[in-house]
């Protein structure tokens, strides 16, 4: 019993018009297909497969009659024998129907656009469901129960690949020489078929070569006169700048790795070494101290390590080094520190001393070598306790020479005015980086709390009291606190001490091209310490978390732009003397708490700071040309010979393998 269609049609009756139909669908259909096949796009016919899968039924059964119907020759009627695309049809719907019963009406109603429904989306739905080519059927009899078969349905147009520029000048210009080349040699190939001889051809060819080469080399030049133009252009758009922000990156990078930064391996062993010779130098001046008597200067016994190359901000290399050496005052006198207002620059100190049984008889050697008379009130000198400290030194240098003989040279030299200078020169391998290092060793009198008061370099006339009896105020340990703090806080990979490394460096190279006086005062307007200073207040600023190592080139602009304001203002108060926005964590002694703010740059005049200020920001906008300018080593002194013990392995790992 053969099954009926959804309005009680019998699949071997089919009308005349169904065959029309049918035959023109599958035209349709192998049109589609053909366009499938050109634009390459078969996602939606593998979507429609799936959900043919889904609804358990056959795909391509459907075409059977276009495959069935053979079509005509071109230019030839259609033979007799051969069917045409009514009869085809008929036979199709009557073989169909003996083939196929029960299954037209699911295949061709509305079914079929629901089950893909899931697959395509809605808008893919209602276009099946509609009858998937956008025609509608004709009516004819059952109304519209008989949906068209699914056809090309319009495809989103995928989105065009954008031209990339900087691979199209290099691809054309190898495309042009490649033309240029296959038309020299055509025209080499010809010249030589019509020449006469083999002699005209070869002449012919190699005339026709010197062409070839203008030809290909202003091919060259055009391709990178386009690149610089493509550049140049660039520069102004987001991609220019990110060009030139990531130029600027690399170049401080490689100015920080090439010669700013300090080998850890290096710096540990010159540190270590330091710390040895020292060690025996202020063991044997105590030793020595203690001689004369109670009422003389002696020193502690110990050292402090101070400076950059304890705080890990050296540059360029660990041959310069500071130590504080502490001193020590006769048990009945006790320092008394203060301002000194109007006897010396701002943040001068003077020490005054306090007998604790009063000044008596057994207190005048002691004032006499060491005090000078200041405002009717005798002063602790720190020009004579400097001058003491270095011959005190110098006597007890030649034991120490005797010891070290075998490890070291050791020197000592002193200028008026300046903290002595210790000059250690290896001798042997035991220090295996062969470095002539310079320490400072400077004389501190201790105040409690890890604060020092050191002796400043004499301003005022020479041997006047007023300026032989300033100090200044040293807090290294409280600074040492505070890196500590911050490295705590901050991100692992923080970049505070690489900004105030490069920016060091640069203020260094600046200075070959400068010329004296400005020479002189640019490097004592920005100092290390304030450098130091402009950094901390910047870092307590805003979150620490902004200071990882990817923005990098972002802060180091932040602490030079902080660095202009503060010279423009002609303002850049100490750290730490009166400063109530340190941290809790970091404690600060009550000294430091109460004394009064302290201006930097109030030494310098305004006109002074305005060059230097100018000369700053001209400096960071040029820090790529001027790292490329003065590199060269003619510029820096050679860097330290590489370390013996790591060459010998180096040597040995071959001949162990």
């Amino acid at each position: 019993m053969l099954s009926r269609g959804r309005h009680g049609q019998g699949w071997g009756a089919l009308p005349a018009w169904a065959g029309r139909r049918e035959s023109g669908r599958s035209g349709k259909r192998q049109i589609g297909k053909a366009r499938d096949r050109e634009s390459g796009r078969s996602g939606k016919r593998q979507i429609g497969k799936a959900a043919d899968r889904e609804s358990g039924r056959p795909r391509n059964r459907d075409t059977a009659a276009s495959r069935a119907a053979p079509l005509p020759a071109p230019g030839r009627p259609p033979s007799d024998n051969a069917p045409g695309p009514r009869a085809a049809a008929r036979e199709e719907a009557g073989s169909g129907a003996a083939r196929r019963p029960g299954q037209a009406g699911a295949r061709r109603g509305q079914g079929r656009g629901a089950a893909a429904r899931p697959a395509l989306g809605a808008a893919g739905a209602a276009e099946e469901g509609a009858g998937g080519g956008g025609r509608s059927p004709p009516a004819g009899p059952g109304g519209g129960g008989g949906g068209s078969p699914r056809g090309p349905s319009p495809r989103r147009a995928l989105p065009a690949a954008p031209l990339r520029v900087r691979g199209f000048w290099p691809l054309l210009t190898a495309l042009c020489t490649a033309l240029l080349c296959l038309f020299q040699a055509l025209r080499g190939s010809a010249a030589g078929e019509g020449a006469g001889g083999p002699e005209e051809a070869a002449a012919e060819a190699a005339g026709s070569g010197v062409p070839l080469l203008k030809g290909s080399a202003l091919l060259l030049l055009g391709c990178l006169l386009a690149r610089c133009c493509g550049l140049a252009g660039g520069g102004a758009g987001r991609g220019g700048a990110r060009g030139a922000a990531g130029a600027r990156r690399g170049a401080l990078e490689r100015f920080h790795a090439r010669q700013l930064r300090v080998s850890p391996h290096v710096l540990g062993h010159s540190k270590a070494h330091v710390g040895r010779v020292v060690a025996e130098l202020v063991r044997a001046a105590k030793a020595q101290g203690l001689q004369p008597g109670p009422l003389a200067l002696s020193l502690r016994g110990d050292f402090v390590r101070i400076g950059s190359a304890y705080e890990q901000h050296k540059v360029r290399s660990p041959d310069c080094f500071d130590i504080l050496v502490p001193l020590r005052l006769p048990a009945h006198l006790e320092p008394q520190p203060r301002s000194a207002d109007g006897l010396g620059p701002c943040g001068a100190f003077v020490c005054g001393l306090r007998a604790r049984d009063g000044w008596t008889r057994r207190c005048r050697p002691f004032a006499e070598g060491f005090c000078v008379e200041l405002q009717g009130r005798s002063h602790l000198s720190s020009g004579l306790v400097l001058r003491w400290f270095q011959g005190h030194l110098q006597r007890c240098l030649g034991a120490v020479r005797y010891r070290l003989q075998e490890r070291c040279r050791v020197s000592l030299s002193a200028c008026p005015g300046q903290p002595p200078t210790l000059h250690i020169l290896p001798c042997s391998d035991y220090v295996c980086c062969h470095i002539s290092m310079a320490v400072r060793l400077i004389p501190a009198i201790p105040l409690g709390d890890a604060l020092y008061l050191t002796a400043l370099p004499p301003e005022g006339p020479h041997g006047s009291p007023a300026a032989e009896a300033l100090w200044g105020l040293n807090a290294s340990r409280q600074e040492q606190r505070l890196l500590g703090w911050l490295k705590e806080q901050a991100p692992a990979a923080s970049c505070h001490l690489k900004c105030l490394q490069i920016l060091k460096g640069l203020r260094d190279l600046r200075r070959h091209g400068l010329e004296e006086p400005f020479c002189s005062q640019w490097g004592r307007v920005l100092s290390s310490y304030v450098l130091k200073t402009a950094l901390f207040s910047l870092l307590l600023r805003g979150p620490l978390e902004a200071w990882d190592e990817q923005f990098l080139v972002e802060r180091l602009e932040d602490l030079v732009l902080y660095l202009r304001d503060c010279l423009r203002k002609q303002v850049l108060m100490d750290f730490f003397l009166g400063n109530t926005s340190i941290p809790e964590a970091v404690a600060l002694p009550r000294f430091l708490k109460e004394a009064a703010p302290v201006n930097l740059l109030s030494a310098f005049d305004g006109r002074t700071l305005d060059l230097v200020a100018f000369q700053l920001i001209s400096t960071w906008i040029q820090a790529p040309h001027i790292i490329r300018m003065y590199s060269s080593p003619r510029y820096w002194r050679p860097l330290p010979a590489p370390c013996r013990h790591i060459a010998e392995a180096k040597r040995e790992l071959p001949a162990g393998e």
